[in-house]
């Protein structure tokens, strides 16, 4: 078995102007690889980027960058907003779940993957690490695969094993993946929420967590609970804990029983650490994980995610500020959905009550511009540090009344005002 690595700049020389490159996302971002074909605009054009989150430091914004780059995003993170939202980027709106058949089916056929891995195994197999998600049918799909090859990257077992002869060109690169420490971020607001959630899970339950730290506070507050589940589109710290005193054992699940299921796992070396060669994780394609039908096939799926604001009716707003794309459908819905479905199932939705700039995050109206994520048709528990609602069932009227029961006492009053023009009647007590 011989394995040959090349330099990255002969590994990008496989792009050629007009292609259409996957990039993988996550802490798999493949920083060194991609920060070299960046280095070509000017020699290439017309090469479209596809990604979900991308993480670390990205040198975009250069004039001859966006002249030889469009990225088109499939979900928007920090590192490339201004990009999508200029003249040389782009978002589409797209459930997790059915990206991979957008690479399957022709709506977005990729020329070139650009993936990090770990290292090949005695037998010559490779993992996506850290990032299975919809890496594994980009793989399958460009004719085309470039690897980053990083031995710090753990071997994550599922569906991301690729033999080395999958690879059209191989860089070592040995670099610290990127991490996020969403514990670091808990604040007191999000603990109060992290609270409120987890005095709605029983035992028994299967959890999907969000990304962010109001999901690490609800991990937090899980500790003395027993039987838990795991079935996530992705992971972080707050779970290791869990199994190692076990609450999460996964012994209640109706498919993948005994197993932790994600898309995707992000945070600090330890979950790294914890996930490397762990027989009990499967990393699977999202188009398995994020699958409605599949999550409801678990009883009580407590699905948890965030929003940047709730109107009084129920639409929730989680991918744009107005019309500024500031991250993306993602998995949401997915999992509102199939969490619904699930016998004795809870969608959430938790969110602080006010902005770090004390605007409220449940309003009359969403902003101009706003996209809907979760319709009024699939919300259930919205969460605040004020406390928990169930819309579910009760009408627009009973909604904006519970709504505003958990909104910051700075702004009642004027959500009763709203309530008032639009229903004319005033609600009590608030």
């Amino acid at each position: 078995m011989t394995i040959e690595y090349t330099a990255a700049e002969e590994a990008v020389k496989l792009v050629k102007s007009g292609n259409r490159v996957f990039i993988h996302g996550g802490a798999a971002t493949p920083l060194k690889v991609l920060s070299t074909l960046l280095k070509r605009a000017g020699e290439i054009s017309g090469v479209e980027l596809v990604a979900i989150s991308t993480y670390g430091q990205i040198d975009w914004n250069h004039p001859e960058v966006q002249e030889s780059f469009y990225l088109n995003s499939l979900f928007v993170s920090e590192n490339v907003r201004g990009w999508v939202n200029s003249g040389s980027g782009g978002y589409i709106p797209v459930f997790l779940s059915e990206i991979p058949q957008l690479f399957e089916r022709g709506y977005l056929p990729l020329d070139v993957a650009i993936v990090q891995v770990s290292p090949p195994d005695h037998h010559g197999y490779c993992t996506l690490g850290t990032s299975a998600d919809i890496a594994v049918s980009a793989v399958k799909n460009a004719p085309i695969v470039i690897a980053q090859v990083n031995p710090r990257m753990p071997r994550v077992l599922g569906e991301g094993i690729i033999h080395f002869s999958r690879f059209s060109a191989m860089v070592w690169e040995e670099s610290d993946l990127i991490e996020v420490d969403y514990a670091a971020k808990t604040d007191d607001i999000s603990k109060k929420i992290g609270e409120q959630v987890a005095s709605l899970i029983d035992d028994g339950s299967t959890l999907q967590m969000g990304i962010g730290a109001i999901p690490d506070a609800v991990l937090a507050n899980l500790r003395h609970h027993k039987n838990l589940g795991i079935h996530t589109e992705m992971f972080s710290d707050g779970i290791v804990p869990l199994v190692r005193n076990g609450a999460v054992n996964n012994s209640h699940k109706k498919i993948n029983t005994g197993k932790i299921v994600s898309s995707f796992i992000l945070g600090t070396h330890k979950v790294y650490d914890f996930a490397h060669n762990n027989p009990a994780i499967d990393l699977l394609n999202v188009a398995y994980v994020n699958n409605s039908d599949v999550i409801s096939r678990n009883p009580k799926v407590v699905a948890i995610n965030s929003a940047i604001e709730v109107d009084i009716t129920g639409q929730v707003c989680s991918d744009s500020i107005g019309t500024y794309q500031f991250s993306g459908i993602g998995g949401q819905m997915d999992f509102m959905r199939g969490a619904s479905l699930s016998e004795g199932g809870k969608p959430i939705i938790a969110l602080p009550s006010v902005t770090s700039k004390g605007v409220s995050r449940i309003v009359p109206h969403l902003n101009e511009g706003a996209g809907v994520v979760t319709t009024r048709g699939h919300i259930h528990y919205v969460a605040t540090e004020y406390g928990v609602v169930n819309l579910y069932g009760k009408n627009m009227d009973q909604r904006a009344r519970l709504l505003a029961s958990i909104a910051h006492p700075d702004h009642r009053e004027s959500l009763a005002m709203a309530y008032h023009k639009r229903f004319g009647r005033m609600i009590k007590g608030i």
